[in-house]
C-alpha cells in the first residue's frame, strides 16, 4: 500500500494528512514546523509515504531542504495553482488544506516548484542587501530634503564622489540655523555615513564576488550586462538545466506576450510579467545601456537600434531585454564566451 502526505505549513505548527492509494485518510495530526519534527511524526507512526507534498511560502526552501537530506520524498509545490484547488473546498482550516494537499500528492496533479541551492540564496541575499541599504539611503535623503523645505532650506543635488560627503555637509550647515536642527542633523549625519560606507562594502563585495564567479565573469561579456545584472541572473536561474530550450527564459521572467484564444478569438497582449520583477527591470536597464550607451558595435545594439526606430524604444528595450536573458542561458549552457562582431568598414 503507498501512502502520501500533504503539510500545511505555519510558522510554528506543521499540519499533517496522509491518505492512501484510495484517497482515504490513514492519519492526521500536526507537528513543530522543522524537517525533525515532520520526519519525528512519520516516525511514530511508522508511515513511509511515496511522496510528501507542501506549498511555497516563508519556511519552503528551510524545509524541503532539511526533509531531503533526512530522506523523506518531499515536493515543493506552486501555492498559487494550489490554492485554486483547495478553495474549492466547502470549508476552510490547517487540517482540511493538509487534507487536500495529501489528495494532490496522490493524484499527482500540481506543479512542482524549483527550490534554489544555498549558493544561489546567498548570491540573493548579497544583492538583495546591498539594494536594500541603497534605498534606505535614499529614503533617508528625500525625508531630509522635504522636511529642511519646510523651512526654506533647498539642498542642491550631490554626487556620488567620497561617500556622498557633499549632502551631509549642507545638512550640517542647516543644523547651524536652528538648535532643534542641529540635533535632527547630528542624528541624520550619523545615519547617512553608516548607510553609506555599508553600501560601498556590499558594492565591492558585490564586484569580487562577479569577477571570481567563472558564470558571471562569462555572463558580463555581453554588452550592457554587469555584475549586478549577472549574479541575479545566476541566483535566479540556479540551475540552467531546469530549461529545455534556451528560448524558456523569456516566458519564465515574464517577458512574453500573454495569449488569450477561446473559439474564434485569438489575441495576443502586453508581456505576462511573470516571475521576477526586479531581474526584468535589471534587464531593462541593461538594454537601455546597449542602445544608448555601448559605442562598440555589436550585433545586439544594432538589432535594438532597429527595432527602435520601427517600433518605439520600450518595446525595443523589452525585446532585447527578453534577447539577452536568452542570450545569457546559451553562454551559460555552452560555456563560451559573448563573440563581439566586427563593424563593416567601408
Amino acid at each position: 500500500m503507498k501512502y502520501y502526505a500533504g503539510l500545511d505549513v505555519s510558522l510554528k505548527e506543521v499540519s499533517i494528512c496522509v491518505v492512501d492509494d484510495d484517497g482515504k485518510i490513514i492519519a492526521r495530526g500536526s507537528a513543530p514546523a522543522d524537517p525533525d519534527g515532520v520526519a519525528g511524526w512519520l516516525k511514530n507512526r511508522s508511515l513511509a509515504p511515496d511522496r510528501i507534498v507542501h506549498e511555497s511560502g516563508q519556511l519552503s526552501i528551510w524545509l524541503q531542504r532539511g526533509m531531503a537530506q533526512l530522506g523523506l520524498p518531499a515536493i515543493c509545490i506552486d501555492a498559487r495553482k494550489a490554492h485554486k484547488t483547495l478553495s474549492a473546498r466547502l470549508n476552510k482550516s490547517d487540517s482540511a488544506d493538509a487534507e487536500g494537499l495529501a489528495q494532490l500528492a496522490r493524484t499527482n496533479w500540481f506543479t512542482p516548484v524549483h527550490v534554489r541551492s544555498g549558493d544561489a540564496d546567498l548570491l540573493r541575499s548579497l544583492i538583495g542587501a546591498r539594494e536594500r541599504l541603497i534605498r534606505l539611503r535614499k529614503h533617508l535623503e528625500g525625508h531630509v530634503r522635504g522636511m529642511l523645505k519646510t523651512f526654506g532650506i533647498r539642498l542642491s543635488g550631490v554626487g556620488q564622489g567620497r561617500q556622498r560627503q557633499g549632502f551631509r555637509d549642507q545638512l550640517a550647515a542647516a543644523g547651524e540655523t536652528d538648535p532643534v536642527l542641529r540635533t535632527i542633523a547630528d542624528g541624520f549625519i550619523v545615519a547617512h555615513s553608516t548607510l553609506c560606507q555599508a553600501a560601498a562594502d556590499l558594492e565591492l563585495a558585490v564586484k569580487t564576488k562577479a569577477k571570481s564567479h567563472p558564470v558571471a565573469k562569462r555572463l558580463m561579456t555581453i554588452p550592457g550586462v554587469g555584475p549586478i545584472v549577472s549574479l541575479s541572473f545566476v541566483a535566479l536561474v540556479d540551475d540552467p538545466a531546469r530549461f529545455s530550450k534556451t528560448s524558456d527564459v523569456g516566458a519564465f521572467l515574464g517577458l512574453t506576450p500573454k495569449r488569450h484564444q477561446s473559439g474564434e478569438m485569438d489575441w495576443s497582449g502586453r508581456v505576462s510579467k511573470c516571475g521576477d520583477a526586479a531581474m526584468r527591470g535589471l534587464l531593462f536597464e541593461a538594454t537601455s545601456c546597449v542602445i544608448r550607451q555601448v559605442k562598440r558595435f555589436c550585433s545586439l545594439k544594432s538589432w535594438a537600434v532597429r527595432l527602435a526606430g520601427r517600433r518605439g524604444f520600450r518595446k525595443a528595450a523589452v525585446a532585447n531585454a527578453r534577447k539577452i536573458a536568452v542570450l545569457m542561458l546559451t553562454l551559460w549552457k555552452t560555456e563560451t564566451n559573448y563573440q563581439w562582431t566586427k563593424e563593416a568598414t567601408a
